[in-house]
């Protein structure tokens, strides 16, 4: 059997699914929808380039994925409870039940982001999917692999080294020592994108690179771009990097790209779309699928 453990603060949370010989399947994206008032909302169905969180939504239905990870801006603007549920709800919601979030800086344009929590933890409660509510960050256990969901809001939160969350961090990663570790988070801290790197999040890198991890998932820039591995200062480091994949693509908008950044692999801009992983024992394949289901990137790689 699979086995899940979802770690909440003191809480331990079993699920068990059913064995499989080919690893686990995850599906991930950010940045992905619109609420109703937005001018290209369109009942839902966007314009072509904006609000298309029911297009890249089918693209997980009836696929078998053991598990969907968001990468933050779930919903922007306006991230009620009540559009939670009727927008995201909809479409990505349809796989609540599989989703472990991370938040985004969209989340908090209500306060401490009552409107994410409350619809993942449930309304009141301290602990759920979302991790400890105004915090954010949480980790479980798949098919072999430690995955790490963090809040990358460093001004709301902290991200440095006296700080809460990494704290938490460097503790999660010694008491899970996995031969394979995929951390993931909003704020990418390498990109080639409008926004470009993050550099409040470096201290994510040093940490998750200490502890040879593997892979990082980020949203924020609304493209697809694949890194070498590398190190945290970016140098290459076929040995022992962590490879990074920005996939802001769920749906809300779409960017492009300014100059591409040392060790960017892969760059895709003006397609939405998901990162499909198949989470194996010792390595990983990924493919990113576009929303008339075109491979656009693919490969494979084992873990250190």
């Amino acid at each position: 059997m699979r086995v899940w453990k979802l770690l909440l603060g003191a809480a331990v949370v079993l699920v068990v699914l059913p064995a499989s010989a080919s690893g686990a399947i995850v599906a991930a994206a950010g940045d992905i929808a619109c609420p109703p008032s937005h001018v290209a909302f369109n009942d839902g169905q966007g314009d072509g380039g904006r609000c298309e969180q029911a297009a890249t939504a089918r693209l997980l239905y009836g696929q078998g994925y053991d598990a969907v990870l968001t990468l933050g801006d779930l919903l922007d603007p306006d991230p009620f409870l009540s559009n939670f549920r009727e927008v995201y709800g909809s479409t990505w919601g349809r796989l609540k039940g599989k989703t472990y979030p991370a938040i985004g800086n969209h989340e908090y344009k209500r306060g401490v982001a009552p409107g994410y929590f409350s619809y993942f933890n449930g309304k009141g409660r301290r602990d759920g999917r979302a991790g400890r509510r105004g915090l954010g960050w949480h980790s479980f256990d798949l098919d072999g692999w430690h995955l790490v969901s963090l809040n990358g809001n460093c001004s709301k939160v902290g991200c440095r080294g006296d700080s809460r969350q990494l704290k938490w961090l460097r503790r999660n990663l010694e008491r899970h020592p996995s031969r394979c570790t995929l951390a993931y988070w909003h704020q990418p801290l390498f990109s080639s994108g409008a926004h470009g790197g993050d550099e409040p999040v470096r201290p994510f890198w040093r940490a998750l690179y200490a502890a040879g991890a593997d892979v990082v998932l980020n949203g924020h820039d609304h493209v697809y771009e694949r890194f070498a591995p590398q190190a945290p200062n970016g140098a290459t480091d076929h040995g022992r990097g962590i490879v990074q994949f920005t996939v802001g693509t769920g749906g809300r908008s779409q960017f492009g790209f300014t100059h591409p950044e040392f060790n960017s692999q892969k760059r895709v801009d003006g397609s939405f779309g998901i990162l499909r992983l198949r989470l194996g024992r010792g390595g990983y394949g990924w493919r990113f699928i576009d929303t008339d289901r075109n491979t656009l990137d693919k490969g494979t790689r084992r873990c250190r």
